[in-house]
């Protein structure tokens, strides 16, 4: 057979693609972007932890904020997702039953928070020390000049690495199917291969593929255009022309013309 012809019909199969379309927005769609959502506010909340502690001069709080930090970002998120889902599993067992769906968004949040604590401590790092010490100066404490002042400044240096990290986390979200979830929370990976397991044709995988695509491309150039807007700034209205308040027929100078 052609191998082109093999190839559009492995993977190109229109049939396979809209037999599995419905499931994927009713259900994929909405786990891949709960999953997304959920571990990229968490994980915004502990990195953001991680960043005050690694750069906090009490070694008590830098040195394991450090290692937490190699250790999540050493470790490939599979095996992340693994110790995780199968480690806790027993205590979730316990707290919410046989649902792996916490621990995936946990997994998530974990690694995450490894690479947005580097991500918002440079941003922190890269506010000029006069603007700690102008707080300082006007009576702010060292906490209240950090969450003031310095912080805000701070996250938005680096709000276009923090998009980034989200659409890392769009594709990751494909991986918390090794923890064997439910059939109503499936993602979009997770379905597409179901569809491919029992049809045998790749297409459902193919057309979750695109779902990641129409996802994360939008977000990268969103990642774009707020990069260039905080390099360049809001663009400044044109001054207003002072109005004339000389009275009619006396000039600017205060002298009537001749």
């Amino acid at each position: 057979m052609d191998p082109l012809r093999t190839l559009w019909e492995t993977f190109f199969d229109g049939d396979s693609m809209r037999e599995a379309l419905p499931e994927m927005l009713t259900v994929g769609l909405p786990n891949t972007l709960i999953l997304a959502a959920s571990a990229a506010l968490l994980g915004s909340v502990l990195g953001m932890l991680l960043a005050v502690a690694g750069i906090s001069r009490t070694r008590w709080l830098r040195w394991p904020a450090r290692v937490y930090t190699d250790v999540f970002r050493g470790l490939p998120a599979a095996a992340t997702i693994l110790l995780i889902g199968v480690g806790l599993a027993p205590l979730g067992m316990e707290v919410w039953g046989p649902n792996p769906y916490p621990l995936g968004v946990l997994a998530l949040s974990l690694i995450a928070a490894a690479y947005l604590g580097e991500i918002f401590r440079a941003g922190i790092l890269s506010v000029e020390a006069a603007q700690l010490e102008g707080a300082r100066a006007l009576g702010f404490s060292w906490g209240e000049s950090m969450r003031l002042v310095i912080i805000p400044q701070g996250v938005r240096r680096v709000l276009p690495a923090w998009v980034n990290q989200l659409i890392a986390l769009i594709k990751d979200s494909s991986l918390v199917y090794f923890l064997g979830l439910l059939a109503s929370q499936r993602e979009l990976f997770r379905i597409g291969q179901d569809y491919a397991a029992n049809t045998g044709n790749q297409s459902a995988l193919l057309l979750a593929g695109l779902f990641y695509l129409l996802l994360t491309v939008p977000l990268t150039h969103a990642v774009n255009w707020l990069d260039r807007r905080l390099r360049q700034g809001r663009p400044t209205a044109p001054p207003e022309p002072e109005p004339d308040l000389a009275p009619a027929g006396v000039t600017p100078t205060g002298r009537e013309p001749r």
